[in-house]
Protein backbone atom coordinates (compact mmCIF):
# COMPACT_ATOMS: atom_id res chain seq x y z
CA UNK A 1 0.00 0.00 0.00
CA UNK A 2 1.47 3.34 -1.03
CA UNK A 3 1.58 6.15 1.50
CA UNK A 4 -0.65 9.20 1.24
CA UNK A 5 0.21 12.85 1.81
CA UNK A 6 0.07 14.57 5.17
CA UNK A 7 -3.07 16.46 4.13
CA UNK A 8 -4.76 13.26 3.03
CA UNK A 9 -4.04 11.57 6.34
CA UNK A 10 -5.35 14.60 8.21
CA UNK A 11 -8.54 14.44 6.16
CA UNK A 12 -9.01 10.79 7.09
CA UNK A 13 -8.38 11.58 10.76
CA UNK A 14 -10.94 14.38 10.71
CA UNK A 15 -13.62 12.06 9.37
CA UNK A 16 -13.04 9.00 11.55
CA UNK A 17 -15.92 7.60 13.59
CA UNK A 18 -14.24 6.72 16.87
CA UNK A 19 -15.53 3.91 19.09
CA UNK A 20 -16.24 5.01 22.65
CA UNK A 21 -18.02 2.19 24.48
CA UNK A 22 -16.73 -1.00 26.03
CA UNK A 23 -17.23 -3.97 23.70
CA UNK A 24 -18.85 -6.77 25.70
CA UNK A 25 -20.97 -9.70 24.50
CA UNK A 26 -20.88 -8.54 20.91
CA UNK A 27 -21.91 -4.90 21.34
CA UNK A 28 -20.63 -1.50 22.40
CA UNK A 29 -21.85 -0.53 25.87
CA UNK A 30 -21.33 2.37 28.25
CA UNK A 31 -19.64 1.68 31.55
CA UNK A 32 -22.16 0.57 34.16
CA UNK A 33 -21.19 3.57 36.27
CA UNK A 34 -21.81 5.92 33.34
CA UNK A 35 -18.30 7.32 33.80
CA UNK A 36 -15.98 8.22 30.93
CA UNK A 37 -12.41 9.34 30.48
CA UNK A 38 -10.91 11.49 27.74
CA UNK A 39 -8.44 10.16 25.22
CA UNK A 40 -6.29 12.77 23.47
CA UNK A 41 -3.91 13.08 20.55
CA UNK A 42 -0.42 13.21 22.14
CA UNK A 43 0.97 15.26 19.25
CA UNK A 44 -1.59 18.07 19.49
CA UNK A 45 -3.24 17.72 22.88
CA UNK A 46 -6.59 17.65 21.10
CA UNK A 47 -9.30 15.62 22.80
CA UNK A 48 -10.37 12.76 20.56
CA UNK A 49 -13.22 11.11 22.43
CA UNK A 50 -14.73 10.23 25.80
CA UNK A 51 -14.22 6.51 26.40
CA UNK A 52 -16.25 4.31 28.74
CA UNK A 53 -14.39 4.23 32.08
CA UNK A 54 -15.13 0.70 33.19
CA UNK A 55 -14.82 -0.76 36.65
CA UNK A 56 -14.99 -4.06 38.49
CA UNK A 57 -18.68 -4.53 37.69
CA UNK A 58 -17.95 -4.27 33.95
CA UNK A 59 -15.13 -6.79 34.32
CA UNK A 60 -17.55 -9.15 36.10
CA UNK A 61 -20.06 -8.80 33.26
CA UNK A 62 -17.41 -9.37 30.59
CA UNK A 63 -16.08 -12.45 32.38
CA UNK A 64 -19.60 -13.80 32.81
CA UNK A 65 -20.26 -13.51 29.08
CA UNK A 66 -16.83 -14.90 28.20
CA UNK A 67 -17.46 -17.88 30.49
CA UNK A 68 -20.87 -18.52 28.92
CA UNK A 69 -19.29 -18.45 25.47
CA UNK A 70 -16.53 -20.80 26.53
CA UNK A 71 -18.70 -23.30 28.38
CA UNK A 72 -21.39 -23.64 25.71
CA UNK A 73 -18.70 -24.35 23.10
CA UNK A 74 -19.77 -21.76 20.53
CA UNK A 75 -16.05 -21.10 19.94
CA UNK A 76 -14.07 -23.48 22.14
CA UNK A 77 -15.64 -26.56 20.53
CA UNK A 78 -16.07 -25.13 17.05
CA UNK A 79 -14.30 -27.23 14.42
CA UNK A 80 -10.70 -26.01 14.12
CA UNK A 81 -11.07 -25.31 10.41
CA UNK A 82 -14.14 -23.19 11.09
CA UNK A 83 -12.30 -21.19 13.75
CA UNK A 84 -9.54 -20.66 11.23
CA UNK A 85 -12.01 -19.41 8.63
CA UNK A 86 -13.42 -16.81 11.03
CA UNK A 87 -9.97 -15.44 11.87
CA UNK A 88 -8.99 -15.36 8.20
CA UNK A 89 -12.14 -13.33 7.49
CA UNK A 90 -11.11 -10.97 10.29
CA UNK A 91 -7.73 -10.50 8.63
CA UNK A 92 -9.42 -9.69 5.32
CA UNK A 93 -11.62 -7.10 7.02
CA UNK A 94 -8.60 -5.60 8.73
CA UNK A 95 -6.84 -5.38 5.38
CA UNK A 96 -9.88 -3.66 3.90
CA UNK A 97 -9.87 -1.18 6.80
CA UNK A 98 -6.09 -0.98 7.22
CA UNK A 99 -5.79 2.74 6.51
CA UNK A 100 -8.51 3.60 9.02
CA UNK A 101 -6.77 1.47 11.66
CA UNK A 102 -3.40 3.06 10.92
CA UNK A 103 -4.67 6.61 11.24
CA UNK A 104 -6.63 5.76 14.37
CA UNK A 105 -3.51 4.20 15.89
CA UNK A 106 -1.37 7.21 15.04
CA UNK A 107 -3.63 9.90 16.46
CA UNK A 108 -4.29 7.89 19.63
CA UNK A 109 -0.68 7.00 20.44
CA UNK A 110 1.60 9.61 18.83
CA UNK A 111 3.16 6.94 16.64
CA UNK A 112 4.15 7.93 13.13
CA UNK A 113 1.76 7.12 10.34
CA UNK A 114 4.74 5.67 8.48
CA UNK A 115 5.22 3.02 11.17
CA UNK A 116 1.49 2.41 11.57
CA UNK A 117 1.02 1.90 7.83
CA UNK A 118 4.17 -0.12 7.15
CA UNK A 119 4.70 -2.05 10.39
CA UNK A 120 1.97 -2.07 13.03
CA UNK A 121 -1.15 -2.75 10.99
CA UNK A 122 0.32 -5.20 8.43
CA UNK A 123 2.26 -7.06 11.14
CA UNK A 124 -0.90 -7.38 13.26
CA UNK A 125 -2.77 -8.84 10.32
CA UNK A 126 0.10 -11.21 9.55
CA UNK A 127 0.26 -12.32 13.18
CA UNK A 128 -3.43 -13.16 13.46
CA UNK A 129 -3.37 -14.89 10.08
CA UNK A 130 -0.31 -16.96 11.03
CA UNK A 131 -1.95 -18.23 14.20
CA UNK A 132 -5.20 -18.84 12.34
CA UNK A 133 -3.37 -21.02 9.82
CA UNK A 134 -1.79 -22.96 12.68
CA UNK A 135 -5.16 -23.95 14.17
CA UNK A 136 -5.67 -27.08 12.07
CA UNK A 137 -1.98 -27.90 11.81
CA UNK A 138 -1.03 -28.39 15.47
CA UNK A 139 -1.45 -32.07 16.26
CA UNK A 140 -1.97 -33.80 19.56
CA UNK A 141 0.22 -36.78 20.48
CA UNK A 142 0.12 -40.44 21.37
CA UNK A 143 2.81 -41.48 23.81
CA UNK A 144 4.73 -44.78 23.72
CA UNK A 145 2.74 -47.39 25.67
CA UNK A 146 2.22 -51.13 25.90
CA UNK A 147 -0.09 -53.05 23.58
CA UNK A 148 -2.71 -52.99 26.35
CA UNK A 149 -2.87 -49.23 26.58
CA UNK A 150 -3.21 -46.07 24.52
CA UNK A 151 -2.01 -42.81 26.05
CA UNK A 152 -3.15 -39.66 24.30
CA UNK A 153 -1.70 -36.26 25.12
CA UNK A 154 -4.16 -33.61 23.99
CA UNK A 155 -4.30 -29.81 24.12
CA UNK A 156 -7.39 -28.10 25.43
CA UNK A 157 -8.07 -24.35 25.58
CA UNK A 158 -7.31 -23.06 29.05
CA UNK A 159 -10.62 -21.20 29.35
CA UNK A 160 -11.29 -17.51 29.97
CA UNK A 161 -8.16 -15.41 29.71
CA UNK A 162 -7.40 -11.83 30.64
CA UNK A 163 -5.16 -9.93 28.25
CA UNK A 164 -3.59 -6.72 29.57
CA UNK A 165 -2.00 -4.57 26.87
CA UNK A 166 0.67 -1.85 26.81
CA UNK A 167 0.35 1.55 25.13
CA UNK A 168 3.46 1.45 22.93
CA UNK A 169 2.19 -1.03 20.31
CA UNK A 170 -1.55 -1.11 21.03
CA UNK A 171 -2.79 -2.96 17.96
CA UNK A 172 0.24 -5.19 17.42
CA UNK A 173 0.30 -6.41 21.03
CA UNK A 174 -3.42 -7.10 20.79
CA UNK A 175 -2.63 -9.26 17.77
CA UNK A 176 0.22 -11.02 19.56
CA UNK A 177 -2.21 -12.09 22.27
CA UNK A 178 -5.59 -12.68 20.64
CA UNK A 179 -3.96 -14.52 17.72
CA UNK A 180 -2.91 -17.57 19.73
CA UNK A 181 -5.61 -17.18 22.41
CA UNK A 182 -8.49 -17.27 19.94
CA UNK A 183 -6.74 -19.89 17.83
CA UNK A 184 -6.60 -22.13 20.90
CA UNK A 185 -10.35 -21.73 21.48
CA UNK A 186 -10.25 -19.45 24.51
CA UNK A 187 -12.64 -16.63 25.31
CA UNK A 188 -10.85 -13.38 26.17
CA UNK A 189 -11.32 -10.23 28.21
CA UNK A 190 -8.95 -7.51 27.00
CA UNK A 191 -7.84 -4.44 28.91
CA UNK A 192 -6.19 -2.00 26.50
CA UNK A 193 -3.97 0.69 27.97
CA UNK A 194 -6.03 3.70 29.01
CA UNK A 195 -3.89 5.90 26.77
CA UNK A 196 -4.59 3.84 23.64
CA UNK A 197 -7.98 2.15 23.46
CA UNK A 198 -9.34 3.01 20.02
CA UNK A 199 -7.96 0.32 17.73
CA UNK A 200 -8.75 -2.51 20.15
CA UNK A 201 -12.38 -1.41 20.24
CA UNK A 202 -12.53 -1.11 16.45
CA UNK A 203 -10.94 -4.52 15.93
CA UNK A 204 -13.55 -6.16 18.17
CA UNK A 205 -16.28 -4.74 15.94
CA UNK A 206 -14.53 -6.13 12.87
CA UNK A 207 -14.23 -9.52 14.59
CA UNK A 208 -17.99 -9.66 15.09
CA UNK A 209 -18.47 -8.77 11.43
CA UNK A 210 -16.13 -11.65 10.56
CA UNK A 211 -18.35 -14.09 12.43
CA UNK A 212 -16.66 -14.38 15.82
CA UNK A 213 -19.41 -15.43 18.24
CA UNK A 214 -20.53 -12.89 20.81
CA UNK A 215 -18.85 -13.12 24.18
CA UNK A 216 -15.62 -14.55 22.79
CA UNK A 217 -13.77 -11.22 22.44
CA UNK A 218 -14.52 -8.54 25.01
CA UNK A 219 -12.73 -5.17 25.33
CA UNK A 220 -12.96 -3.44 28.71
CA UNK A 221 -11.30 0.02 28.76
CA UNK A 222 -10.30 1.78 31.93
CA UNK A 223 -7.51 2.34 34.40
CA UNK A 224 -5.22 -0.19 36.04
CA UNK A 225 -6.84 -0.08 39.46
CA UNK A 226 -10.36 -0.11 37.98
CA UNK A 227 -9.97 -2.81 35.32
CA UNK A 228 -6.49 -4.34 35.43
CA UNK A 229 -6.55 -5.34 39.09
CA UNK A 230 -10.09 -6.80 38.93
CA UNK A 231 -8.95 -8.91 35.97
CA UNK A 232 -5.90 -10.06 37.91
CA UNK A 233 -7.95 -10.96 40.96
CA UNK A 234 -10.99 -12.44 39.22
CA UNK A 235 -11.87 -15.91 40.45
CA UNK A 236 -13.32 -17.00 37.09
CA UNK A 237 -10.39 -15.97 34.87
CA UNK A 238 -8.11 -18.94 34.20
CA UNK A 239 -4.96 -17.11 33.11
CA UNK A 240 -3.62 -13.62 32.48
CA UNK A 241 -1.14 -12.56 29.82
CA UNK A 242 0.36 -9.16 30.58
CA UNK A 243 2.69 -6.90 28.62
CA UNK A 244 3.94 -3.74 30.31
CA UNK A 245 6.28 -2.47 32.98
CA UNK A 246 8.08 -4.79 35.38
CA UNK A 247 6.61 -2.99 38.39
CA UNK A 248 3.04 -3.55 37.20
CA UNK A 249 3.74 -7.07 35.99
CA UNK A 250 4.86 -8.17 39.44
CA UNK A 251 1.52 -7.07 40.84
CA UNK A 252 -0.23 -9.67 38.72
CA UNK A 253 1.73 -12.42 40.44
CA UNK A 254 0.38 -11.11 43.72
CA UNK A 255 -3.16 -10.86 42.39
CA UNK A 256 -2.94 -14.48 41.26
CA UNK A 257 -1.58 -15.70 44.59
CA UNK A 258 -4.31 -13.85 46.47
CA UNK A 259 -7.15 -15.15 44.27
CA UNK A 260 -7.41 -18.43 42.34
CA UNK A 261 -3.73 -19.09 41.53
CA UNK A 262 -4.44 -18.40 37.86
CA UNK A 263 -1.59 -18.83 35.43
CA UNK A 264 0.29 -15.62 34.68
CA UNK A 265 2.49 -14.85 31.68
CA UNK A 266 4.52 -11.65 31.88
CA UNK A 267 6.36 -9.79 29.11
CA UNK A 268 7.97 -6.79 30.75
CA UNK A 269 10.80 -4.30 30.47
CA UNK A 270 14.33 -4.33 29.13
CA UNK A 271 17.63 -2.49 29.23
CA UNK A 272 18.95 -4.05 26.10
CA UNK A 273 22.64 -3.99 25.14
CA UNK A 274 24.08 -3.54 21.66
CA UNK A 275 27.68 -4.77 21.78
CA UNK A 276 30.02 -3.50 19.07
CA UNK A 277 33.44 -5.17 19.05
CA UNK A 278 36.63 -3.85 17.48
CA UNK A 279 36.38 -6.28 14.56
CA UNK A 280 32.82 -5.30 13.57
CA UNK A 281 32.55 -4.90 9.80
CA UNK A 282 31.00 -1.94 7.99
CA UNK A 283 30.56 0.49 10.87
CA UNK A 284 28.16 2.58 8.83
CA UNK A 285 25.78 -0.36 8.63
CA UNK A 286 26.33 -1.08 12.32
CA UNK A 287 25.48 2.54 13.13
CA UNK A 288 22.25 2.31 11.13
CA UNK A 289 21.18 -0.77 13.11
CA UNK A 290 22.08 0.82 16.45
CA UNK A 291 20.18 4.00 15.62
CA UNK A 292 17.14 2.06 14.45
CA UNK A 293 17.22 -0.06 17.59
CA UNK A 294 17.47 2.95 19.88
CA UNK A 295 15.06 5.42 18.26
CA UNK A 296 12.41 3.38 16.45
CA UNK A 297 8.98 4.14 17.93
CA UNK A 298 10.58 7.03 19.88
CA UNK A 299 12.40 4.47 22.02
CA UNK A 300 9.03 3.42 23.48
CA UNK A 301 9.92 -0.20 22.93
CA UNK A 302 10.77 -2.87 25.49
CA UNK A 303 13.32 -4.33 23.06
CA UNK A 304 14.98 -0.98 22.24
CA UNK A 305 18.78 -0.97 22.13
CA UNK A 306 19.21 1.46 25.01
CA UNK A 307 22.81 0.59 25.96
CA UNK A 308 25.62 0.81 23.41
CA UNK A 309 28.56 -1.19 24.72
CA UNK A 310 31.35 -0.30 22.31
CA UNK A 311 35.02 -1.24 22.08
CA UNK A 312 37.29 1.74 22.65
CA UNK A 313 39.16 1.22 19.36
CA UNK A 314 36.04 1.82 17.21
CA UNK A 315 34.08 4.09 19.52
CA UNK A 316 34.98 7.43 17.92
CA UNK A 317 34.30 6.31 14.37
CA UNK A 318 31.08 4.57 15.31
CA UNK A 319 29.74 7.61 17.18
CA UNK A 320 30.51 9.79 14.20
CA UNK A 321 28.47 7.50 11.97
CA UNK A 322 25.68 7.29 14.55
CA UNK A 323 25.50 11.10 14.54
CA UNK A 324 25.11 11.03 10.77
CA UNK A 325 22.26 8.52 10.85
CA UNK A 326 20.52 10.17 13.81
CA UNK A 327 20.07 13.33 11.74
CA UNK A 328 17.56 11.46 9.60
CA UNK A 329 15.38 10.61 12.61
CA UNK A 330 13.43 13.84 12.58
CA UNK A 331 10.59 14.68 14.93
CA UNK A 332 7.38 16.18 13.62
CA UNK A 333 3.69 15.69 12.93
CA UNK A 334 3.01 11.94 13.20
CA UNK A 335 0.56 12.20 10.27
CA UNK A 336 3.35 13.43 7.99
CA UNK A 337 4.74 10.31 6.27
CA UNK A 338 8.20 11.93 6.25
CA UNK A 339 8.30 12.05 10.07
CA UNK A 340 10.43 9.34 11.70
CA UNK A 341 9.68 10.15 15.36
CA UNK A 342 6.31 11.25 16.69
CA UNK A 343 5.16 12.40 20.10
CA UNK A 344 5.63 10.48 23.32
CA UNK A 345 2.40 8.82 24.38
CA UNK A 346 1.36 11.15 27.20
CA UNK A 347 2.32 14.24 29.14
CA UNK A 348 3.20 12.12 32.14
CA UNK A 349 5.56 9.92 30.17
CA UNK A 350 7.12 12.93 28.47
CA UNK A 351 7.85 14.43 31.89
CA UNK A 352 9.44 11.16 33.02
CA UNK A 353 11.74 10.98 29.99
CA UNK A 354 12.71 14.64 30.41
CA UNK A 355 13.64 13.85 34.00
CA UNK A 356 16.19 11.35 32.75
CA UNK A 357 17.55 13.86 30.23
CA UNK A 358 18.18 16.28 33.08
CA UNK A 359 20.50 13.69 34.65
CA UNK A 360 22.65 13.36 31.52
CA UNK A 361 26.07 14.91 32.11
CA UNK A 362 27.63 14.23 28.71
CA UNK A 363 25.14 14.61 25.85
CA UNK A 364 26.79 13.69 22.56
CA UNK A 365 23.81 14.03 20.23
CA UNK A 366 20.40 15.67 20.58
CA UNK A 367 18.97 16.19 24.04
CA UNK A 368 16.27 18.74 23.18
CA UNK A 369 12.66 18.23 24.23
CA UNK A 370 9.55 20.36 23.72
CA UNK A 371 5.77 19.96 23.81
CA UNK A 372 5.75 16.18 24.06
CA UNK A 373 8.49 15.55 21.50
CA UNK A 374 12.04 14.42 22.35
CA UNK A 375 15.00 14.44 19.96
CA UNK A 376 17.04 11.35 19.22
CA UNK A 377 19.59 11.57 22.03
CA UNK A 378 22.94 9.88 22.67
CA UNK A 379 24.65 10.29 26.03
CA UNK A 380 27.93 8.90 27.34
CA UNK A 381 27.83 7.49 30.85
CA UNK A 382 30.81 6.83 33.14
CA UNK A 383 29.90 3.18 33.61
CA UNK A 384 27.12 0.65 33.91
CA UNK A 385 26.22 1.85 37.41
CA UNK A 386 24.89 5.16 36.09
CA UNK A 387 21.13 5.65 36.34
CA UNK A 388 20.85 6.13 32.58
CA UNK A 389 22.56 2.77 32.07
CA UNK A 390 20.45 0.83 34.56
CA UNK A 391 16.88 2.12 34.44
CA UNK A 392 14.48 1.65 31.55
CA UNK A 393 13.87 5.16 30.17
CA UNK A 394 11.42 4.12 27.44
CA UNK A 395 12.34 7.11 25.31
CA UNK A 396 14.78 7.95 22.50
CA UNK A 397 17.88 7.92 24.69
CA UNK A 398 20.95 5.77 23.95
CA UNK A 399 23.58 5.39 26.70
CA UNK A 400 27.16 4.74 25.56
CA UNK A 401 29.54 2.61 27.62
CA UNK A 402 33.17 2.10 26.55
CA UNK A 403 34.87 -1.29 27.01
CA UNK A 404 38.31 -2.72 26.32
CA UNK A 405 37.50 -6.31 25.45
CA UNK A 406 34.99 -9.09 24.78
CA UNK A 407 34.72 -10.48 28.31
CA UNK A 408 34.14 -7.02 29.76
CA UNK A 409 31.43 -6.35 27.17
CA UNK A 410 29.59 -9.57 28.02
CA UNK A 411 29.89 -8.89 31.75
CA UNK A 412 28.38 -5.42 31.40
CA UNK A 413 25.66 -6.70 29.07
CA UNK A 414 24.57 -9.18 31.75
CA UNK A 415 24.88 -6.70 34.61
CA UNK A 416 21.22 -5.72 34.57
CA UNK A 417 17.95 -6.75 36.17
CA UNK A 418 16.53 -7.38 32.71
CA UNK A 419 17.10 -9.92 29.96
CA UNK A 420 14.80 -9.30 27.04
CA UNK A 421 16.95 -8.64 23.96
CA UNK A 422 20.56 -8.03 22.97
CA UNK A 423 22.67 -7.66 19.86
CA UNK A 424 26.32 -8.27 19.14
CA UNK A 425 28.30 -6.93 16.18
CA UNK A 426 31.48 -8.80 15.30
CA UNK A 427 33.10 -10.38 12.24
CA UNK A 428 34.32 -13.35 14.30
CA UNK A 429 31.76 -16.15 14.03
CA UNK A 430 33.06 -18.01 17.08
CA UNK A 431 32.96 -14.83 19.15
CA UNK A 432 29.41 -14.11 17.93
CA UNK A 433 28.16 -17.55 18.91
CA UNK A 434 29.96 -17.53 22.27
CA UNK A 435 28.57 -14.08 22.98
CA UNK A 436 25.03 -15.00 21.98
CA UNK A 437 25.15 -18.01 24.28
CA UNK A 438 26.68 -16.07 27.16
CA UNK A 439 24.21 -13.18 27.12
CA UNK A 440 21.23 -13.87 29.34
CA UNK A 441 18.43 -12.59 27.14
CA UNK A 442 15.45 -14.12 25.38
CA UNK A 443 16.50 -12.91 21.93
CA UNK A 444 20.06 -12.22 20.78
CA UNK A 445 20.70 -10.93 17.27
CA UNK A 446 24.07 -11.04 15.53
CA UNK A 447 25.17 -8.15 13.33
CA UNK A 448 21.68 -6.66 13.34
CA UNK A 449 18.94 -5.20 15.49
CA UNK A 450 15.73 -7.18 15.58
CA UNK A 451 13.21 -9.27 17.48
CA UNK A 452 12.97 -12.25 15.14
CA UNK A 453 9.62 -12.68 13.41
CA UNK A 454 6.28 -14.36 13.94
CA UNK A 455 7.92 -17.81 13.77
CA UNK A 456 10.33 -17.17 16.67
CA UNK A 457 9.35 -17.02 20.36
CA UNK A 458 9.64 -13.61 22.03
CA UNK A 459 10.11 -13.11 25.76
CA UNK A 460 12.75 -12.51 28.36
CA UNK A 461 14.95 -13.73 31.17
CA UNK A 462 15.08 -12.38 34.71
CA UNK A 463 12.75 -9.41 35.30
CA UNK A 464 11.92 -9.10 31.60
CA UNK A 465 9.56 -12.02 31.48
CA UNK A 466 7.95 -14.98 33.16
CA UNK A 467 5.78 -17.95 32.31
CA UNK A 468 5.72 -18.15 28.52
CA UNK A 469 6.49 -16.59 25.18
CA UNK A 470 4.68 -14.50 22.60
CA UNK A 471 4.91 -15.37 18.88
CA UNK A 472 5.63 -18.71 17.21
CA UNK A 473 3.87 -21.97 17.91
CA UNK A 474 5.14 -21.70 21.49
CA UNK A 475 2.68 -18.86 22.09
CA UNK A 476 -0.13 -21.41 21.92
CA UNK A 477 1.26 -23.21 24.97
CA UNK A 478 0.22 -20.48 27.40
CA UNK A 479 -3.40 -20.59 26.22
CA UNK A 480 -3.78 -24.38 26.39
CA UNK A 481 -3.71 -27.12 28.99
CA UNK A 482 -2.18 -30.53 28.39
CA UNK A 483 -4.39 -33.48 29.28
CA UNK A 484 -3.38 -37.13 29.36
CA UNK A 485 -6.09 -39.62 28.37
CA UNK A 486 -5.07 -43.13 29.42
CA UNK A 487 -7.04 -45.95 27.76
CA UNK A 488 -6.84 -49.51 29.07
CA UNK A 489 -7.31 -52.06 26.27
CA UNK A 490 -6.74 -55.18 28.39
CA UNK A 491 -9.59 -57.71 28.29
CA UNK A 492 -8.13 -60.19 30.77
CA UNK A 493 -10.74 -60.85 33.45
CA UNK A 494 -8.02 -60.89 36.10
CA UNK A 495 -7.27 -57.25 35.34
CA UNK A 496 -10.89 -56.14 35.24
CA UNK A 497 -11.85 -53.48 37.73
CA UNK A 498 -15.27 -53.65 39.36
Amino acid sequence: MSLLTQDEYKSIAANLTLPTGAFIDGAYRPAMSGKTFATSNPATGEKLADIAACGAEDVDFAVEKAREAFDDGRWSRMHPSDRKDVLIRLCKLMTRNARELAVMESIDSGKTIYDCETVDVPETIHCIKWHAEAIDKIYDQVSPASDDHIAMVVREPIGVVGLVLPWNFPLLMLGWKIGPALAAGCSVVVKPAAETTLTALRLAELAMEAGLPRGVLNIVPGGGADVGEPIGRHMDIDMVSFTGSTVTGKRFLGYSAESNAKEVVLEMGGKNPAIVMDDAENLDRVAAHVVNGAFWNMGENCSASSRLIVHKDVKAELLERIAHHAKHWNIGDPLDPETRMGALVSEGHYTKVCGYLEQAENVLIGGAAKDGFVEATVVEVPGNDAVLAREEIFGPVLSVIEVSGFDEAISIANDTDYGLCASIFTANAKRAIRGARAIRAGTVTVNSFGEGDITTPFGGYKQSGFGGRDNSVHAHDQYTQLKTIWIDLADDEDEAVD
